[in-house]
């Protein structure tokens, strides 16, 4: 019982989740299992076709592409969620820095909280258009 409620704060703090009820959580955290990575382990690996998604619970981890550092990644952040919505290669290889303790939801278990839950995916639209904006922007000015 203690890791369900854990794993409900946890996703409370993720940006994606936060505005969703509990009850909505509950069923999230029910399609969701946790695991542990140590540090050095790759997550993901650019260019690898990609059938779940990660949501940072504990630790910190690098976002390379093309080999380059572009950022990190820590509590709150989700890793692969694109791939939830395409089934598209990875965009980025995601390795540890530290320990991590991640919730892992797969495209499977995705596609019925989507049915479950349809505000999820107003708030995944929502959050989509954002980031195209914000690329356009970087791209165009």
């Amino acid at each position: 019982m203690a890791t369900r409620s854990k794993h409900l704060d946890s996703l409370a703090a993720i940006p994606l989740f936060s505005a969703l009820s509990k009850r909505d959580l509950q069923k999230i955290a029910k399609a969701t299992n946790e695991i542990t990575r140590p540090a050095g382990s790759m997550l993901v690996d650019q260019g690898d076709l990609g059938r779940e998604a990660f949501f940072i619970v504990e630790g910190s981890a690098t976002v390379k592409r093309n080999g380059r550092k572009v950022g990190t990644l820590g509590p709150g952040d989700a890793v692969g969620e694109l791939s939830l919505l395409d089934h598209g290669p990875r965009t980025a290889t995601v390795t540890a820095e530290t320990d991590l303790v991640v919730l892992v939801l797969s495209s499977r278990e995705f596609s019925g909280i989507l049915e479950e839950v349809p505000s999820l995916a107003h708030k995944m639209l929502g959050q989509l258009a954002s980031r195209v904006r914000q690329l356009d922007r970087e791209i165009y000015g």
